[in-house]
């Protein structure tokens, strides 16, 4: 055996999860020694190419962004469904297409650019990202097989390769997506709290018509229900897109067909995809996985992470899994970066950090069940969804599926608030089309709120940001937090000094103009009424209503409010 090559830190694989979390220890810590071990050789194809808005930020902290936006990948702004009771199509958006502007590429991350994604032929987004962690500094080498990982108990002690080569680290980070590499090493168990089992089948087609062009280069997803599963159609570039199927994998062993039968039946069943084929060709290279909803036990351990598909997965139908990977490789080499710094008990910083990335798979996980559960369209489904439905307790009325969807809390310490990937205000938009649930909002109802930390518990919870991990106050009560920073740290000064409205919003009102010079302060306020909302409906507010108070009315510019005058003003 060759003696043992030493480094800081060893990451499994070379995706988005690995190549982010190389690029931000080097970023951070430039001194590090840092090896990415990528078994299979850049460029190659790989499914997952529907970005979501949250890893723009990512690219930007990482320097890589300039890079993805010179490929001229499409803009991603949102998506056009064939999905839930209503068999119209409908369209979920990032950003209103009426409102995007005609602007040259490649451009800035700046403006309609902040709030949009992108589509990505993961052949060359993955190579940008592995090549930019190599000129951060990493040490990069392609074709390199792990063939053992060796332990002591919870400890990875080293990793051998199929080159006979030995690799030792401080830190171990599973980036290996689902062969799980380091997972399974460690005996660490999976869960599968879904029943929802599906398989993807899927080609790439050139030349094929965009179903949408908004501005320069700008497009939505299609997603197209049938009775059986439903088709994704997405524009890679000027010339290739992305055509897929989802089946469930118990229908697919019932039809008793290839996957190339399959996938040209369910094709031939969706007249507007299939024109926007007419004069395609497929590459003819159909590939097939399996789509199972899982979430490891353990998300890290002694001196090892788990990150991306590795640490768990949710099914594709919210396009989350690369933005999941990158967000969750973040906060791992921010967990390492403090580790390193010997500032912070290990075990508490592990210990949120798993926490942290469990709750995120598990609410996609549950989202995406939602989403199966209230679709209308599958039509020899109906036993499948009524399985899921079950299984997960869905009651779909209004109240209760409101109730079912918060179960984890609308608000998360990442400081967002909404549930699997989507805002509140995006929830809402999409509900008159999945099921009954009650689309107004509580703030267009109610005008008195009133703070409410009884039971609540003062704990400290983990605050990423520019490689560092703070401990941040939080109120946790029942399973539901309540971050005491960003709007919530705002909001909760707010309502100690005041709980009717109208005065709330004159509040945030001079805040405006204190700060209306300020492009990111207006962002700021302008996000205020949806973390009020998110306070409500975890239960931080009590709200009720007052005739002698006028109401508010939600608005989507300034601070996101408009007072009702013609209502009863109070005292």
């Amino acid at each position: 055996m060759t003696s043992p090559e030493h480094f800081d830190v060893a990451i499994i694989g070379g995706g988005p999860a690995g190549s982010t979390v190389g690029c931000l220890l080097k970023k951070y810590n430039p001194d590090l020694n840092v090896a990415i071990l990528e078994r299979e050789r850049f460029p190659r194809d790989h499914v997952g190419e529907s970005l979501l808005p949250p890893i723009s930020p990512i690219l930007i902290e990482m320097g890589c962004w300039d890079k993805v936006e010179a490929a001229e990948f499409p803009i991603k702004i949102g998506a056009t469904l064939r999905w839930g009771k209503n068999p119209e199509l409908w369209d979920f958006e990032f950003f209103p297409a009426e409102s995007f502007k005609e602007e040259p590429r490649p451009a800035k991350f700046e403006g309609q650019r902040r709030l949009t994604a992108f589509q990505v032929d993961r052949a060359i987004y993955d190579d940008i990202l592995l090549n930019h962690a190599a000129e951060m500094g990493c040490e990069v080498r392609q074709g390199v097989k792990v063939a053992r990982v060796l332990r002591e108990g919870d400890h990875v002690s080293r990793l051998e390769l199929e080159s006979g080569d030995v690799v030792t680290a401080r830190h171990y980070v599973d980036a290996s997506g689902n062969s799980g590499i380091l997972r399974k090493a460690m005996d660490v168990r999976c869960e599968y709290p879904s029943t929802l089992q599906n398989i993807a089948i899927w080609d790439y087609w050139q030349n094929a018509e965009w179903a949408i062009r908004i501005g320069v280069g700008a497009t939505r997803i299609q997603v197209r229900s049938i009775a059986y599963g439903w088709l994704w159609f997405i524009p890679l570039g000027p010339t290739r897109t992305s055509v897929g199927l989802v089946i469930p994998a118990e229908h697919f062993k019932k039809l008793g067909k290839r996957p190339e039968e399959v996938y040209k039946e369910a094709l031939s069943e969706e007249e507007a995809l299939t024109a926007l084929l007419k004069n395609a060709t497929s590459e003819g290279r159909l590939q097939t996985t399996r789509d199972w909803s899982f979430l490891a036990e353990k998300q890290a351990g002694s001196n090892w992470f788990l990150v991306g598909e590795s640490a768990g997965f949710a099914d594709p139908i919210l396009s989350a899994g690369v933005s999941m990977a990158q967000l969750g490789a973040q906060q791992a080499a921010y967990t390492i970066l403090e580790c390193d710094r010997q500032t912070l008990d290990p075990g508490w910083l592990k210990e949120q950090f798993g926490k942290r990335q469990a709750r995120r798979i598990s609410t996609h996980i549950s989202f995406a069940d939602y989403w199966y559960t209230t679709n209308a369209q599958f039509k020899d489904l109906k036993e499948f969804t009524a399985e899921l439905a079950r299984a997960n307790g869905l009651e779909l009325s209004p109240d209760k599926a409101w109730r079912w969807l918060a179960q984890g809390g609308f608000i998360d310490e990442d400081l967002t608030v909404g549930a699997g990937g989507f805002n509140l205000l995006s929830i809402r938009s999409s509900a008159e089309f999945l099921t009954d649930l009650a689309t107004d909002s509580p703030l267009e109802e109610k005008n008195v709120l009133v703070l409410d930390l009884a039971g609540a518990t003062w704990q400290d919870g983990a605050a990423y940001a520019e490689g560092r991990v703070v401990k941040a106050p939080c109120y946790v009560r029942e399973g539901k937090v309540l971050p005491l920073r960003g709007h919530f740290g705002v909001l909760v000064q707010l309502l100690q000094r005041e709980s009717r409205l109208p005065q709330i919003v004159e509040m945030i009102s001079q805040m405006a103009k204190q700060r209306s010079g300020d492009p990111a302060a207006m962002t700021f306020l302008s996000m205020l009424p949806e973390a009020l909302e998110g306070m409500i409906r975890d239960g931080w507010i009590q709200a009720s209503y007052d005739p002698k108070l006028p109401r508010a009315r939600l608005v989507q510019q300034g601070t996101g409010f408009h007072l009702n005058r013609d209502m009863p003003q109070g005292a």
